[in-house]
């Protein structure tokens, strides 16, 4: 069993070294060097591309639960000024991800040393910020061999409080979509806007008309969003812009939400079209990141076991719009994702995130008697 100072450092170690969805190469390599430091008797250990499985082996093999932590980090420059700050330019574990790998690493170190019951799977999967790493991995057949029959997950929580755990029956996480539309119109002279087409007037009117699909079209106790970033058209003050930009995301708390919202976006786009006679290429593009929807008996189990621990903190959670590509796993695979609370002032995604890491220990001693449990539960 690793100790709470070996963690700390372990994560430490992590959070210098984040890389960008498959190109984890670094990472990997850390963990390879980690889980081949624990007992050996019972693992066997393979890696599909910059990701990692390590099969646990049971002392029956008829049934198989798994546990996966995401690896990769994001493109966001550090700002938390820590001495063990990110070491690669660019890039941060901005949304915990190292925090999440070293709650794994400590539970696979538990049961490397104590062989449980039935098979486990520890699985490391790259890029969840960036190509649905979930989708790949199962759709790649790497898990083919050892296909879990459960499988869990956490993801922190910075506005939990410190080793917290939280959970919810139905939808964790929302699913999303990206969007990504290209409009073509007729550039031209300023002062001559007849003889041109101009797609900053449409542009602006497709924002407008996008915005009203979750205030109009979509039930408010259903909720749902619909969220433009990204903006460009033009190069000068006295050029009709012949060319735009615009990208975004949609969020849902069920697949059918989604699907409607990106029917009305296509809908919209097609209208402008004809309205003002121009081009729009449209490419609307979910991936693997479906809603994070919680398998209803397992999730109950979770949920009973943890409030009847004395020194587990059990918060029921509300539904939240970020992305998980866990929710691709959920889809094939019945299981629970769960929050780890890591109490920081600051967002996920943010420049200063910094976790508290005594939510790795607490975290750690809340879930392993939980897949100790669930072990003996299986064919009960």
């Amino acid at each position: 069993m690793l100790s709470d100072e070996k963690l700390i450092q372990i994560r430490r170690e992590l959070h210098q070294i984040p890389e960008i969805g498959l190109e984890e190469f670094e990472t990997q390599a850390l963990l390879l060097k980690i889980i081949k430091s624990f007992p050996q008797d019972n693992l066997t250990i393979k890696t599909h591309d910059t990701g990692i499985l390590v099969h646990v082996t049971g002392k029956k093999s008829d049934y198989t639960i798994a546990y996966r932590t995401d690896i990769d980090g994001l493109p966001v420059t550090e700002a938390t000024g820590l001495p063990y700050a990110s070491k690669h330019p660019g890039r941060m574990h901005a949304c915990g991800h190292d925090i999440h790998m070293t709650v794994a690493l400590g539970l696979l170190s538990s049961f490397a040393s104590k062989q449980p019951e039935h098979n486990f799977l520890f699985i490391f999967q790259p890029a969840e910020e960036n190509a649905s790493g979930g989708k790949l991995l199962y759709e790649s057949g790497a898990l083919n061999e050892w296909l879990p029959d459960e499988i869990y997950g956490l993801h922190d929580n910075p506005q939990l409080p410190t080793g917290a755990i939280g959970c919810r029956l139905g939808t964790l996480f929302a699913g999303t979509c990206e969007i990504h539309i290209t409009l073509h119109g007729k550039s031209g002279h300023a002062a001559y806007p007849h003889l041109a087409n101009d797609m900053v007037v449409v542009g602006a009117e497709l924002v407008t008309q996008l915005q009203t699909i979750v205030s109009r079209n979509v039930d408010p106790i259903e909720g749902g969003v619909v969220t433009l970033g990204h903006f460009e058209a033009g190069t000068t003050m006295n050029v009709i812009a012949g060319t735009a930009q615009i990208d975004g995301t949609i969020r849902a708390l069920t697949q059918k939400m989604n699907l409607h919202i990106q029917k009305r976006v296509r809908e919209i786009v097609a209208g402008l079209e004809v309205m003002y006679d121009c081009k729009a290429d449209l490419d609307l593009h979910q991936g693997g990141y479906l809603p994070v929807e919680n398998n209803p008996e397992l999730t109950k189990n979770f949920i009973d076991f943890m409030t009847k621990q004395p020194n587990v903190n059990f918060i029921e959670t509300q539904p939240a719009m970020t992305g998980e590509d866990f929710g691709f796993m959920l889809s094939k695979i019945k299981g629970t994702m769960f929050w780890l609370g890591v109490d920081s002032p600051y967002a996920l995604h943010s420049d200063h995130l910094a976790p508290h890491e005594a939510a790795i220990g607490k975290g750690i001693a809340a879930i392993e008697p939980f897949l100790r449990y669930r072990d003996k539960q299986v064919g009960a």
